[in-house]
Order: structure tokens, then C-alpha cells, then sequence
């Protein structure tokens, strides 16, 4: 029998992600802020190893490009096309392996590119088909973003990882199941460690790690963990992997990364200012904050940007903010910990954006001088952003056209919340993105869209369900039994959901 799987996990689904770092509107923002040009537009990209798919439907129903993409599991990419279907983007999905997909004679050039969760997860074999293909198909300028687990972060864990994986192929039944395994995988590793071995001494924060592994979903762990590949390697291997598609360094996805005041120490930061080679910088830069996660974007021709242009770039970025203002907390967590940030410069910006329509950099430079300068309105951005508390936002031409098909993507998700609590971002035409949404929020705006008029008959609507699904809400880690109880509950929540998220939903065209 041909064993498609190629030594990853496929008995148990991945999870239903939405990854932001995949639009490429947060690239335009992360570039412009690095001094890199990007593409003038984004007409054709491409998804490699989609997943459930939720990322590239909703890319492809909220933005402007057309989507090619492949995920070899049938089962996922089944789900993923009939996204794609219910609405009606430009979305062209396979369920074919790497090599077949990038053989393809029928897809176009890209301006942009994107793999999460794949590269470490995959064969060198592998890895050298998607390098190639990058290197065929991604056009002059165009942008690749790709994540990856990396040393030094992983280093330590590396030797656990392949205990957990040798005792799930060789001590565990293969016929009961993916969860019982890694379950009794976990519980000899915690055994080993009971006895407390030199490696655990020697290395006393894996203990620790393996504890929060336990607490992680398990069909989480079994696609991170359990799959045949699992590789994690430094920024200058994946130069090397990349050297021969022409693919230069730009900027980190995940934007916090661009704020050092967070992340570095002030020694830190005057070791990696002496050094020139940008990607020795970014490995000296991974000791420093220990990291073991790298989301990245590289550029095919990198185009330096001069001081006068890049800063006609920033000016030109929409920004929204996508949480109610006073949900907003003036803290970040960094590399060195949790930051406050400064009121003064933050508290306006905030303010400005509290109507919830989006604005261009330089429109808050104009409304803002002179209490906060340009410098402090990019770097604030980056935060916001990479916070999750603004999003890069499409101009109104472009939210407008792309509407139809998020109200169709957005529709189909909350049909399948009535039974399933997988699911929790929606699609916005405004930032050409994905936006969290939880199950029962999904739930009142279905109800709302079926007429219900006011929060008590969202929340009858909602409770009708779950009844008759024998669920149940849980309060405070307490079950709720009753039917008023629950009743309640779910009217509390419509109420506050009303008040407070719904008006935020209607300005980025979610509701």
C-alpha cells in the first residue's frame, strides 16, 4: 500500500487556525516599517500547506488577489473547498502533495507566497521542492513569509521530543488511537522525570515544559510533535535553504519583534548595531531572546527603500483599531517581559482610532502633531498590531468590492458554529483579514441576521441550540445546569456583546 502521508500526523484533524501573519497587508506595514519596498499590489498569492484551509478562504474572500493553494490531506482540503464554494471567492484549492502542486503548468507567477507551520514539519525532500518553486514562481519583489521552530530556543528540548516520539512508535498500539498514544507517551516521559535524571538537572526549564505540553490540546500536540519530520534550525540555515531562489531578509511578521525597547536589553542592542550582515544579526539576535518560533518575511530583489520614500510608505498605511477602546489595556509583553506603555503617546493615538474607521498614518500624524511625532506614531503601529489590537485596513474601494463574498465566507461560519465550537474568527472587508469572533458572538449575529431584533431572543436562539445538543455553559469552571441558568448566562452575554462588540462588527463590516 502507497503511504501518502509521508510520516505525518493525518489521523487526527489540525486545528482550525486564522494566522494574520498570512495577509499580506501586514507584510506592506512590516516591510515599509524595515525599509523595504513591496509588491504595488497583490494579484495572484499562494498558500502552501493551508491546513483546515480558514487563513486562505478568508485571505481570498477579504482581499483584493486571487489564491492558489494545496494541503495534501483530503479530509482538510475538502473543508477548505467548501469554504471556498460557500463563498465564492477567487480561491483555487488542491488537496495535492508539495511536489505535485509545484509541478503544476497552470499557476501564475505570485507577488507573494506563504507557508505557516510547515517548514520544520516536512523532509529536506520537501523542503527543497517548496525552495525551488519559490524560486520559479515568486516574482522580482514579490514576498515569501514562512514560520518556523528555531534554535536556540528549541535546543534543549530536542532530545525530549525524540523520547516522546520513539515511545509513541515503539511502546504504544498503533490501533488505539492518536490521543490515548501521545497521553501515554507524556505520562512515561513524566515517570523519567520523576526519577530525576541528569538531563532533567542539567536542564531544568524542560521539566517545566513538558508540564505545559501536557495542558495543550491534543490534536495540537500531535501535529507539533508526533509527525515523522520535525526540524527546527537557525536563521542562517534557512538563508541557505533560501540562497538559491535569490530571497533576501526583510522583516520579522511577528512585529513586536521591531520594538527593542521590549525585547533587548541596552547592552543587547549595541552588540547587534555593530553587526553589518543582516542575517548574523538576526541569529545573534535569537540568543538573545532565546526564540523558538521565527515568522518571517523575505523578498526576491529587495528594494532598499530611501529615508523620503519609506516614509511616503508608512503614511500611505491604513490602520483600524479592532477592539473596543476600553477594552484596550497600555501594556505589551515582550522578550524581557510585560512593558506599560506610554500614555501620552498611546492614549491619542487610541483615542483617534475609537470610531473604528480606518485612517492613513498620515492622517493621525495631522490630527496628532504636535503630541506625538511620526517616530512614535510608526513604532506604535508596529505595537498595536503586533498586539492584535489594531489591523492594516483596504481602502474603501476595495472593502467594498470584497463585502459580498466576506458576508457569504461569514455566513457559512456561523452556520457551522450551531453545532461546532472550532471555529472563532470571521471575515472583515475593512482589513482584509480575519477578526475573533467567538462561538456564541457568531450565534447572536446569526440570530440577528434571521430577524431576532434584541438580545434576549439572540440568546433564546442560542440556548435553543446548545439544548438540543445536550451543551451546556460553563461559568467560573462550573458547569451552569438549568435551563434558566444557562438562559441568563447567554442573555448577559448578548447584552454586553450589544454594548460592546456589535457597534465594533458594523464598522469593520462583520455584522
Amino acid at each position: 500500500m502507497t503511504d501518502w502521508t509521508a510520516g505525518y500526523v493525518t489521523e487526527i484533524d489540525y486545528t482550525h487556525g486564522y494566522y494574520a501573519e498570512l495577509n499580506p497587508l501586514r507584510a506592506q506595514l512590516a516591510l515599509a516599517a524595515a525599509g523595504f519596498a513591496a509588491p504595488a499590489g497583490f494579484a495572484a498569492c499562494c498558500e502552501l500547506g493551508f491546513g483546515q484551509g480558514l487563513s486562505v478562504n478568508i485571505h481570498a474572500a477579504a482581499g483584493g488577489a486571487q489564491w492558489f493553494a494545496t494541503d495534501f490531506n483530503p479530509a482538510q482540503a475538502g473543508f477548505a473547498q467548501w469554504l471556498a464554494a460557500a463563498s465564492g471567492a477567487r480561491a483555487a484549492l488542491f488537496d495535492e502533495a508539495f511536489a505535485d502542486f509545484c509541478a503544476r503548468t497552470d499557476l501564475p507567477d505570485f507577488d507573494y507566497i506563504g507557508l505557516h507551520g510547515i517548514w520544520s514539519w516536512i523532509s529536506d525532500e520537501n523542503r527543497a521542492v517548496i525552495a525551488n518553486f519559490v524560486r520559479r514562481k515568486l516574482k522580482v519583489g514579490g514576498v515569501l513569509y514562512v514560520s518556523y521552530n528555531c534554535q536556540p530556543g528549541w535546543a534543549a528540548f530536542v532530545p525530549l521530543r525524540d523520547l516522546l516520539v520513539e515511545h509513541h512508535a515503539r511502546l504504544t498500539a498503533a490501533g488505539r488511537g492518536v490521543v490515548p498514544r501521545i497521553d501515554e507517551s507524556l505520562a512515561f516521559a513524566e515517570r523519567l522525570f520523576a526519577t530525576s535524571p541528569l538531563y532533567a538537572r542539567a536542564n531544568p526549564q524542560v521539566p517545566e515544559r513538558l508540564k505545559k505540553i501536557g495542558e495543550q490540546n491534543r490534536h495540537y500536540l500531535a501535529h507539533e510533535y508526533f509527525n515523522r519530520d520535525w526540524h527546527p534550525m537557525s536563521v542562517a540555515r534557512m538563508a541557505e535553504w533560501l540562497a538559491p531562489a535569490k530571497l533576501q531578509f526583510a522583516a520579522s511578521a511577528h512585529l513586536l519583534d521591531a520594538v527593542d525597547a521590549v525585547n533587548l536589553t541596552a547592552e543587547q542592542q549595541a552588540l547587534l548595531q555593530e553587526i553589518p550582515d543582516p542575517v548574523f544579526r538576526q541569529l545573534v539576535r535569537d540568543f538573545c531572546v532565546n526564540q523558538q518560533f521565527r515568522r518571517d518575511y523575505w523578498v526576491k530583489g529587495a528594494r532598499r527603500l530611501t529615508p523620503l520614500t519609506q516614509a511616503e510608505a508608512l503614511r500611505a498605511v491604513r490602520l483600524v483599531l479592532v477592539q473596543p477602546r476600553g477594552d484596550v489595556a497600555l501594556k505589551v509583553t515582550g522578550a524581557l517581559g510585560e512593558a506599560t506603555l506610554t500614555e501620552a503617546v498611546y492614549a491619542p493615538i487610541l483615542d483617534a482610532l475609537a470610531d473604528h474607521k480606518p485612517k492613513t498614518l498620515g492622517e493621525l500624524e495631522q490630527a496628532l502633531a504636535p503630541k506625538v511625532n511620526f517616530g512614535q506614531l510608526v513604532q506604535a503601529a508596529l505595537v498595536l498590531t503586533g498586539a492584535g489590537v489594531t489591523q492594516p485596513a483596504q481602502d474603501k474601494a476595495a472593502a467594498s468590492n470584497a463585502q459580498p463574498t466576506t458576508k457569504r465566507l461569514d455566513t457559512a461560519l456561523m452556520n457551522h458554529a450551531r453545532g461546532s465550537n472550532d471555529i472563532a474568527f470571521l471575515a472583515s472587508p475593512v482589513t482584509g483579514g480575519g477578526l475573533p469572533v467567538n462561538r456564541f458572538e457568531q450565534l447572536f449575529l446569526l440570530a440577528k441576521a434571521q430577524g431576532k431584533a434584541n438580545p434576549p431572543d439572540w440568546a433564546a436562539f442560542a440556548w435553543q441550540l446548545l439544548a438540543a445538543q445536550g451543551q451546556r455553559l460553563v461559568k467560573e469552571g462550573k458547569a451552569l445546569e438549568t435551563a434558566e441558568e444557562n438562559l441568563a448566562e447567554l442573555t448577559a452575554q448578548a447584552e454586553s456583546f450589544a454594548q460592546k462588540r456589535l457597534p465594533l462588527l458594523r464598522a469593520l463590516m462583520v455584522a
